[in-house]
């Protein structure tokens, strides 16, 4: 099981997070996601370690961004164990 949290920038409300969700929640894998809006920030619960590319895409298709290039000031990626996937 791999936890991984994301930064995601333009949520603003509900719809926006519910957006997110289902979109994450069609890659192959994933179990749970888990939305914090005042936080910007959107966990996700898999049993594999996701490509950064296929979160980036449904994020994307939900018409928001991912951050996580570095020297964001908005952090980025995170695994629970505070790696960088």
């Amino acid at each position: 099981m791999t936890v991984t949290t994301y930064t995601v920038i333009g949520m603003a409300c509900g719809h926006c997070a519910d957006f997110v969700t289902q979109e994450i929640e069609r890659i192959s894998g994933v179990t749970t996601v888990a939305v914090d809006i005042e936080g910007d920030t959107v966990t996700v619960t898999s049993d594999r370690r996701l490509d950064i590319a296929e979160v980036r895409a449904a994020v994307e298709e939900a018409s928001y961004e991912l951050a996580d290039a570095p020297g964001d000031h908005r952090t980025g990626v995170r695994q629970q164990d505070g790696s960088r996937p």
